[in-house]
């Protein structure tokens, strides 16, 4: 881990996360009917109460359960821990109806409103940068074939040591995140650098639950998108490479054989092509 980053905790990465998730999501919770909360709070809840009965579990486990929850809180680290270990089963659900290519996780450190480079360009990186260069064309379309002109397609990926901007500190704000727009034939192409696996935050509350289970905490090195056009769904994915140890036992449970790339040696770095098949909406 480099100076820059020596500086960074779970506990202030878990906080920016909570407080990115209230400021962009959290207004869009308040619509679930009650009878709907009724039955998916009570079924969660027998589920808890038949794993007690189950296993036996005593006053002790029960009290250091408590703490763990308590902790969780205090980290910030709910958004961690829901997305890592939760929302690939809500995606999957989610997304079964879907025809065009497959999602994967948002996870929790997406940020809306990154800089546009249109539909040829490079994100945002230091002089610096460590990592491979990697160039990576594309085109999206919709399930019949037809090119969805000014497509959005939003990047964003950790830095080499596992970090993302805004949620660590000394890291250039829009560092590693941009937003492109396909030209009319649904075309991009984007310049960044290969990603490195990394291990979520391991010095809060969920740490302490991998040491206590036995887990590890790695995660492929991948890159986030999202893919937007107007009348289709909106396609969240993070894309994966080939001979990745932890591609077959990924934290987070997010990787699927359909999102692993094909990468080729290009020039001093590497070159994908990887495009997108959008769903329309569904009415």
């Amino acid at each position: 881990m480099t100076a820059t980053h020596e500086t960074a905790t779970a506990a202030a990465s878990g906080a920016n996360a909570t407080e990115r998730f209230k400021s962009d999501k959290f207004a869009g919770v308040a619509g679930t009917p009650k009878d709907r909360v009724s039955l998916l709070a009570r079924e969660v809840l027998e589920a808890v109460h038949g794993t007690i009965r189950k296993h036996k579990v005593t006053y002790d486990e029960y009290n250091a359960l408590k703490a763990w929850l308590i902790s969780v809180g205090e980290d910030g680290e709910w958004p961690l821990f829901l997305d890592v270990w939760v929302e690939h089963v809500v995606e999957e659900v989610a997304t079964e109806h879907r025809e065009g290519n497959k999602g994967t996780i948002e996870g929790p450190y997406y940020v809306p409103a990154a800089p546009e480079q249109g539909a040829h360009g490079s994100v945002p990186m230091r002089d610096d940068e460590s990592g491979t260069p990697l160039s990576w064309t594309g085109q999206v379309t919709s399930t019949d074939g037809s090119a969805l002109a000014g497509a959005r397609v939003e990047l964003w990926h950790a830095d080499a040591d596992g970090f993302y901007s805004q949620f660590a500190p000394n890291i250039p704000e829009w560092n590693l995140r941009a937003s492109f727009t396909a030209d009319d034939e649904g075309r991009f192409e984007i310049h960044t650098v290969r990603p490195a696996p990394y291990q979520i935050p391991t010095d809060g509350a969920c740490g302490k639950l991998i040491a206590a289970a036995g887990w590890h905490a790695w995660r492929p090195a991948h890159l986030h998108v999202k893919v937007s056009a107007p009348g289709h769904e909106l396609l969240t994915a993070q894309l994966y490479f080939p001979g990745d140890e932890h591609n077959d036992d990924d934290i987070a449970s997010a990787v699927k054989p359909e999102l692993v790339l094909d990468p080729r040696p290009s020039g001093d770095g590497e070159a994908i092509e990887y495009g997108f098949v959008l769903d329309p909406e569904r009415s």
